[in-house]
């Protein structure tokens, strides 16, 4: 419907029979829809309490006579309004409705707290590793301290009661010197937690995966992250960051394990990694375990984002080109827990809708949770889907960001960087689609 057919009325002048639309966000009024014919003067009394001073009102879709025998009549209900005042009448359909619309914005609000918890506990990782970088040479025994607090508390929550999802965060968290090391420390744990580790080897593989980088805080700059173009001396230089990584270790009195997971970090099974070239008999399992995820967290989050993969793209490289390089069983359940589709994979579903893959439940990975791509619901009040509940939603293929429409691309906000986090789920997750 075009301007000229249109117009503003006050409110005071609403009458049955007008076609209304209300400028409104859908979760600012209880009706079905923004734009209907008034049917009853219970709605013109809904309406005219929610603050508006005008309308704007179509004349040609109205019927402004006593016959409104083509709209659909409903039986009147009392309905108590959120302040506790008196009652006022509202049809049973309006009823349902206003209860649905309370619904999903309460599911709306626990679906931004969980993400704000994520970010805010990320956010708090990544300010602990910068104060590491600041102190690790003047006061090593209380950043290990500091380091061993944050990681028994990871452990101790993904060893409690309940599953855990892997979440995926906003972009823009940190930068890549201090993501990389939280994406990490977050998906080794995660992966040993699914391989069985022991709460000991778990606490080795958490502080290796923290603190597997600290020593290119010793290098130059231009060296600290791998580039294809490096000269001999320039990737010899780039492989010294694994030994200054154990020095500083040691001086943070690591345990044992904790420092072997750490100067193997590199190597791979089959003997072509660095800076020994151990193979797979003289690795640790918790090597493994961050040698396999520190690759896949590069290959997502390469220092030049424009050389970056998508998660689906990284797990498929992997697993179809570089397997033989990491232990099968650890690339087995990683494959298992990340899901075909981990979290930031753009994605299409059998119904051709698209959307983005923003949680994997990691006991239960193939059917994810999703953010759809829904043109009428503004994406700041999307609702997460949950695949698992829903038997008739499948995923047909992984996607290329640049491969959406660009509406769809400005909606879904594929990340440039991707950040994970878990969370726990004791109960399982509440499930909601795009109305």
């Amino acid at each position: 419907m075009n301007e000229a057919q249109t117009e503003f009325i006050e409110i005071h002048q609403l009458q049955v029979g007008m076609y209304i639309e209300l400028e409104l966000g859908w979760m600012s009024h209880p009706f079905p829809k923004g734009s209907f014919t008034i049917t009853s003067k219970k709605q013109i009394a809904v309406i005219q309490g929610l603050g508006l001073k005008r309308v704007r009102y179509l004349p040609e879709k109205s019927n402004l006579t006593d016959d409104l025998s083509g709209a659909e009549v409903y039986e009147s209900v009392p309905f108590s309004n959120e302040n506790g005042g008196a009652e006022s009448e509202l049809t049973t359909a309006e009823a349902d409705e206003r209860r649905a619309v309370k619904k999903r914005r309460e599911l709306l609000a626990a679906q931004q707290r969980e993400m704000a918890v994520c970010e805010r506990r990320f956010g708090e990782a990544i300010r602990q590793y910068k104060l590491v970088v600041e102190h690790v040479n003047s006061k090593p025994l209380a950043v290990m301290a500091q380091c061993l607090g944050l990681v028994n508390t990871f452990v101790d929550e993904m060893l409690g009661e309940g599953e855990s999802a892997i979440r995926l965060l906003s972009d823009g968290m940190g930068d890549k010197a201090s993501m990389h090391p939280v994406n990490v420390t977050i998906i080794s744990l995660l992966l040993g937690k699914s391989l069985g580790l022991t709460k000991s080897d778990m606490v080795d593989l958490g502080m290796a995966a923290f603190l597997h980088d600290i020593g290119k805080s010793q290098l130059p700059g231009r060296v600290r992250w791998l580039e294809d173009n490096f000269s001999s001396a320039e990737y010899k230089l780039y492989q010294e960051h694994v030994g200054q990584s154990v020095a500083l270790g040691k001086g943070m009195a690591l345990t044992a394990g904790a420092l072997q997971a750490i100067a193997q970090h590199h190597e791979l099974i089959d003997g072509s990694g660095f800076p020994t070239r151990l193979k797979g008999g003289s690795l640790s399992m918790p090597a493994k375990i961050l040698s396999l995820v520190n690759r896949y967290e590069n290959l997502c989050n390469p220092s030049r984002p424009a050389a970056a993969i998508t998660p689906h793209e990284a797990l498929s490289l992997i697993f179809a080109q570089l397997k033989t390089r990491f232990d099968g069983g650890a690339l087995s359940a990683f494959i298992r827990m990340m899901g075909v589709y981990p979290p930031g994979s753009v994605v299409q579903l059998v119904e051709e809708r698209y959307a983005i893959v923003v949680s994997v439940n990691s006991s239960r990975p193939l059917k994810p949770r999703v953010v759809v791509y829904d043109p009428s619901v503004s994406r700041h009040e999307a609702l997460i889907l949950d695949l698992e509940k829903m038997s008739n939603i499948g995923i047909r293929r992984s996607l290329k960001p640049a491969g959406l429409p660009k509406d769809a691309m400005d909606y879904l906000s594929p990340r440039l960087r991707v950040c994970y986090f878990f969370e726990s789920i004791i109960e399982p997750p509440f499930s909601g689609g795009n109305q």
